[in-house]
């Protein structure tokens, strides 16, 4: 499986994270990247969240989410998401490459 997908980390997000960083001497974060089969409301089925310990996990302590966004590439066993007014939850997979949905940066 092979796959491309945005993240997009509001402002605020990334103060807060730098905050926390300094405020507990740490000199970094570790984020973990989900990418999911099916699109949420707003078409999007990548999220990013701060890593947990799995002691945080096993408690089912509450995601710092960071950021979500969409599958932009796959190799054809991922699919890609789509925005519900489309009038399709989910996209058939392809290995065509669109640029069609990129940011313009």
């Amino acid at each position: 499986m092979a796959a491309l997908g945005d993240v997009y980390i509001k402002t605020e997000t990334l103060e807060t994270i730098l905050k926390t960083l300094k405020k507990k001497d740490e000199k970094g974060i570790a984020i973990t990247v989900s990418i999911n089969d099916e699109s949420n409301q707003w078409g999007q089925n990548v999220s990013a969240y701060v890593s947990q310990p799995k002691e945080d996990r096993e408690a089912k302590k509450e995601k710092f989410y960071v950021g979500n966004e969409r599958v932009l590439w796959e190799n054809g066993t991922n699919k890609k998401a789509v925005k519900p007014e489309d009038g399709i939850q989910e996209a058939e997979a392809s290995s065509d490459d669109d640029d069609s949905d990129s940011h313009p940066l």
